[in-house]
């Protein structure tokens, strides 16, 4: 339970970090790059059982 209301948490952060609006573009891809590895990390253990 507590797995997929944090991967939903970690989507919802990850498409709000993406570079869209004209005050972060200059920002990069560095907060949707490290919300990305965040996620791929929870779903791994998440998968592996041991969240």
């Amino acid at each position: 339970m507590l797995g997929t209301i944090l991967l939903v948490l970690l989507i919802l952060l990850l498409f709000g970090a993406l570079p869209n609006w004209p005050h972060s573009a200059s920002w990069g891809y560095a907060p949707s790059g490290t919300l990305g590895t965040v996620l791929i990390v929870v779903l791994i253990l998440v998968l592996l059982g041991k969240i």
